[in-house]
């Protein structure tokens, strides 16, 4: 999965992400361009993050919950600061 640099709106969701979990945004772009969650699991307890590993897994549910009223409202307070 590429994520181009270019992309206005992904590139501030990336630093929004990054101030919040104290990881430099690059290291989320190179783990999320590997299939990696390392870092934005870290925080989380270990049932946490089988239960978002588990939707990751399963493209049907991920997609559905992506395209989710609350997701997008998410992203818009992600990305407004």
């Amino acid at each position: 999965m590429a994520i181009p640099k270019d992309h206005p709106q992904m590139e501030a969701l990336l630093q929004s992400v990054s101030a919040k979990l104290g990881v430099p945004a690059e290291t989320l772009r190179q783990e999320l361009q590997a299939g990696k969650f390392d870092s934005a699991f870290a925080g989380l307890r270990p049932q946490e993050q089988a239960a978002f590993r588990q939707v990751l897994s399963n493209p049907k549910k991920l997609d559905q919950i992506m395209n989710s009223r609350q997701a997008r409202a998410l992203y818009e307070r992600l990305t407004k600061g």
